[in-house]
């Protein structure tokens, strides 16, 4: 699965436990006609993906959902799920330096008053 969003956070890498468990939380913002703020967390290695993003970016987030089974002290079942992100993608186009500058509008320009066309006829034919 995918989502697709404007980056609104990106939080420090976490580690839990001895085994050196990391985990890292995104939350994007997504935009449709009632945007949500979806959080999706990065474990081990896929941390360090995020590294090169920064709030504001648009961006595509491949995505596994999970779920899991816990039983509380008193015995009561609980189920949680998690959005687990495996791959981003940056959606915003970089504007490259050969990129046509913007043209001014017409009255930027001074009209050509001193034209006289049979002096100025220079074409071959």
């Amino acid at each position: 699965m995918e989502i697709q969003g404007k980056i609104k956070l990106v939080s420090e890498t976490q580690t839990f436990g001895n085994n050196g468990f990391r985990k890292r939380e995104i939350v994007i913002t997504t935009d449709e006609q009632y945007p949500q703020h979806i959080m999706i967390e990065f474990v081990q290695d896929k941390t360090d993906l995020l590294n090169a993003y920064q709030v504001g970016q648009t961006v595509k987030i491949s995505i596994n959902l999970r779920g899991r089974e816990w039983t509380n002290p008193q015995g009561e079942v609980k189920y949680f799920n998690s959005i687990q992100g495996w791959r981003i993608e940056n959606l915003q186009t970089e504007q490259s330096g050969g990129t046509i500058p913007p043209v001014p509008p017409i009255e930027a320009f001074e009209p050509a008053n001193d034209l006289n066309e049979e002096e100025h006829d220079d074409l071959p034919f």
